[in-house]
C-alpha cells in the first residue's frame, strides 16, 4: 500500500511535466508550382550546347525560353524519366546557373520542397529568358554514370535542358544545337543536319527531345539494317569496329522477326545506339525511334565465345512496342515532375524480357541452346530466393524508386528488381496456356500482334490497365486470366513460378557441369557462380559479391565483401575452391576456407556434400516441345 501511494504522485508528476512540453503542429505544405495543362506553350526554345569539353566530361549550356507574361515563372530540371522509373534526374549536377532577361541578370530560388524547381520573376516587358549554365557529368563512377569519355560520349537533353512549368511536355517546341568534338559523328532518333561537328536538330517537342538522346564519338561505324532501321556503333577503339557481314546479318533479322511478330512499326525510323566501351557507364535504354545501348568492347570481335551482351539489343527493340507506344497509364506522364506508377512493370519490362529472348533465338543473336541454358540460369536464380517466401512479384516493381539499382548486401532474400525475370516466367506460363486451350492453334504471339500492334507509323502513346491486358488475353482464348495474373503477381511462394517451363516441355535440372552461357558469364564477370552448391559468387580476387540468404556459406557466417583469402591452407583460386567443392562430395571433408573481414582473420568449415551444381533445362518427352516452337523463327 506504502509503495502504490509513493508511485501515484510521481505519476502525476510525470503527466503533469509532459504536459508542459512544447507540441507543435506542422507548417503546412504549399505546391507553389504550376500543374501541368495540355495546352501549347507560346514560343519555341532553343538549346545551344558545347559538348566539345571531353577531357573533363563538361557540357556547356545556352537556352533560350520564351515568356508568356511578366510576373512568377518556374522552370524544371527534369526529375521522373521515362524507362529509368524513378526519380533519376541529376539535377546535382547541374552548375553556373545564370538567367537574364533584356540583358540584366535575374535572381533565381530553387524551391524548398522540390529542389529540381526554380523560381524566377520576369520582369515586364520581357520576351525571353536567356540561361547559361553546365552539366558537370561524373568523372568517377561514384559520381555516377559516365556519359563522357575522350572517345566518346551519351548525350541525353534531359541533362542539358530547363523547361517551363505549367504545361504538357508535349507542347513545349524546342529547336536544339550542338557542337561535337572535332571529327566526331553522332546518332540520334531525332534527324539533324551536319555542319561539320556542328549538328542542327529538328524542331521538335520537349517531350519528344528527351527521348531522343545521342551517342556520338571518334569511332563510329553506321549499318542500314531495313529501310527503317540502322545500327550506329561507337567504340572505345577502330579495332572493335570489326563486324563481321554475318554479325551484321544477325541484327538485320532482329528487326525483321519483331516486324513479323507485331505486325506494324511505331516509328517512321529508328536508330540503335550502340556503344561499344569499358570507358563510358553501361546502359541499356529504351525510347521511341532509338535505344541506348552499352555492351563489352569486345561484342563483336569475341563473338564465338559466348553470347555476352546480345540480349540487350532485342530487349530495348521489343520496348519500342512494349513501353512506348503501349504503355501503363501509371508511366505516362504529362511532364517530368508527375511521378511515376510502377504497378504494371511486370508487363512493362516483364513481357519485354520474354520477347527479348524469343527474338534473340529468332534471329540467331543467340543460338536456341544458348537461350534454354539463360532461361535455366534464370530460373534457377529465382527459384533458390528465399525472399520469394515473404515479396510477393509486384512488389519488386517499386524497386526502382526504393533502391535505383544501388548494391544490397542480401539480394536474394531482399528480392530486387524480379519484375523482369519473374515476369518473363509469368508470360512463359501464359503461352502454354494458350497453346493448351487453343489447341495449338494459338500463342502468345497472337497476343503481341493484338494488343501491341496497331497502326503502322504510329509513335504516339496508348496507354492500358490491368483489365484492358486481361481483356485482351481473353479474346485470343478465354480462360480466367485475372485470376491467374492476379495470383502470379500477389503470391508469397516457395520457388519460382516453374509451370511454365514444365509445361512447355522442359523441366530445370542441376548438373556438375556449368553451361557455356555460365561460362561466358564467368568469364566477363571476372567470377565464380557457386550459387547453387556453396551459396556465394566469388571474384576472381577472392571476394565474395553475393552470398544466397540460408544457403551453406550463409550458415557459416559468411556475407558480401568478405574475401576469401585461402581454401584447405592453399591461396584461393577458382579452380582450389571448386576442387575442395568437389572433394567434399565424399561428406567426410567439409570445405575449409580462411576468411578475411576487415583487419580479422577466421577460419570457416562449411559442411556442404552437394557438390558443384549448375542449372540446365532437360527436355520432358520426345518432338519438339512448345518451347522449341515458341523459339522458332516466323517464315
Amino acid at each position: 500500500m506504502f509503495a502504490r501511494l509513493i508511485a501515484l504522485p510521481l505519476l502525476l508528476a510525470s503527466t503533469s511535466a509532459f504536459a508542459q512540453n512544447s507540441l507543435s503542429q506542422p507548417a503546412p505544405l504549399t505546391d507553389t508550382i504550376a500543374a501541368p495543362v495540355d495546352a501549347p506553350y507560346p514560343g519555341t526554345m532553343t538549346l545551344d550546347i558545347d559538348a566539345t569539353d571531353v577531357q573533363r566530361a563538361i557540357y556547356r549550356v545556352k537556352q533560350t525560353i520564351p515568356v508568356a507574361k511578366p510576373g512568377p515563372m518556374t522552370l524544371l530540371f527534369s526529375k521522373w524519366l521515362p524507362g529509368k522509373h524513378a526519380p533519376r534526374g541529376e539535377v546535382e549536377k547541374l552548375a553556373g546557373l545564370k538567367v537574364m532577361a533584356g540583358g540584366k541578370l535575374l535572381p533565381w530560388r530553387r524551391d524548398n520542397l522540390d529542389v529540381y524547381a526554380f523560381h524566377i520573376d520576369v520582369p515586364a516587358g520581357a520576351a525571353r529568358l536567356d540561361l547559361s549554365f553546365d552539366f558537370v557529368s561524373a568523372t568517377d563512377e561514384d559520381q555516377g554514370r559516365i556519359v563522357i569519355t575522350p572517345a566518346m560520349m551519351n548525350l541525353q537533353f534531359e541533362q542539358v535542358s530547363l523547361y517551363p512549368a505549367g504545361y504538357f511536355t508535349r507542347r513545349i517546341p524546342v529547336k536544339a544545337t550542338v557542337k561535337y568534338p572535332d571529327g566526331w559523328k553522332a546518332a540520334s532518333g531525332l534527324p539533324a543536319t551536319a555542319n561539320g561537328s556542328t549538328y542542327s536538330y529538328q524542331a521538335t517537342d520537349y517531350e519528344t527531345l528527351i527521348d531522343s538522346p545521342v551517342f556520338a564519338g571518334r569511332h563510329f561505324r553506321q549499318e542500314q539494317l531495313t529501310d527503317r532501321v540502322r545500327l550506329n556503333i561507337v567504340a572505345d577503339e577502330a579495332k572493335y569496329l570489326a563486324a563481321k557481314p554475318e554479325h551484321i546479318a544477325a541484327h538485320r533479322r532482329l528487326v525483321e522477326q519483331a516486324v513479323k511478330l507485331f505486325g506494324v512499326q511505331h516509328y517512321d525510323k529508328y536508330e540503335f545506339l550502340l556503344a561499344l566501351t569499358d570507358e563510358m557507364g553501361g546502359i541499356g535504354l529504351e525510347h521511341h525511334r532509338s535505344s541506348e545501348n552499352g555492351v563489352n568492347p569486345e561484342y563483336f570481335t569475341e563473338w564465338d565465345k559466348g553470347p555476352g551482351r546480345r540480349n540487350l539489343l532485342p530487349h530495348e527493340l521489343t520496348h519500342s512496342w512494349n513501353g512506348k507506344h503501349r504503355r501503363p497509364a501509371g508511366n505516362w506522364t504529362p511532364d517530368f515532375r508527375t511521378p511515376m506508377n510502377n504497378d504494371l512493370l511486370w508487363v512493362y519490362e516483364g513481357q519485354t524480357q520474354f520477347w527479348g529472348y524469343v527474338l534473340g533465338a529468332r534471329s540467331g543473336l543467340f543460338s536456341k541452346q544458348e537461350t534454354l541454358d539463360a532461361l535455366a540460369a534464370i530460373a534457377a536464380t529465382l527459384d533458390n530466393r528465399a525472399g520469394l517466401q515473404w515479396r510477393p512479384l509486384g512488389d519488386t516493381t517499386n524497386d526502382p524508386v526504393i533502391t535505383p539499382r544501388k548494391p544490397k548486401g542480401w539480394t536474394s532474400w531482399q528480392r530486387s528488381e524480379d519484375y523482369y525475370n519473374g515476369g518473363m516466367l509469368v508470360w512463359l506460363e501464359a503461352d502454354t496456356i494458350i497453346r493448351r486451350l487453343s489447341g495449338g492453334s494459338k500463342s502468345i504471339d497472337d497476343f503481341a500482334r493484338s494488343f501491341f500492334g496497331g497502326r503502322d507509323g504510329d509513335w504516339g502513346v496508348s496507354t492500358y490497365d490491368f483489365n484492358a491486358v486481361a481483356a485482351a488475353l481473353n479474346g485470343v482464348v478465354a480462360y480466367d486470366w485475372t485470376s491467374f495474373l492476379t495470383q502470379r503477381v500477389t503470391e508469397n511462394a516457395g520457388g519460382a513460378p516453374l509451370k511454365g517451363l514444365t509445361d512447355a516441355g522442359y523441366r530445370l535440372v542441376y548438373t556438375e557441369e556449368p553451361s557455356s552461357f555460365i561460362t561466358d558469364g564467368e568469364r566477363r564477370a571476372k567470377n565464380s557462380d557457386l550459387s547453387f552448391s556453396l551459396g556465394l559468387t566469388v571474384k576472381n580476387s577472392g571476394e565474395v559479391s553475393q552470398v544466397m540468404w540460408d544457403g551453406p556459406a550463409f550458415n557459416a557466417g559468411l556475407r558480401v565483401s568478405d574475401k576469401i583469402v585461402a581454401v584447405a591452407g592453399n591461396a584461393y583460386s577458382d579452380d582450389r575452391i571448386k576442387e575442395a567443392i568437389t572433394a567434399a562430395r565424399s561428406g567426410k571433408t567439409p570445405v575449409r576456407l580462411l576468411i578475411q573481414s576487415g583487419d580479422r582473420y577466421r577460419d570457416v568449415e562449411i559442411a556442404y556434400s552437394g557438390g558443384l551444381r549448375y542449372p540446365r533445362l532437360e527436355k520432358a518427352g520426345n518432338g519438339a516441345a512448345t518451347l522449341d516452337r515458341l523459339l522458332e523463327p516466323k517464315p
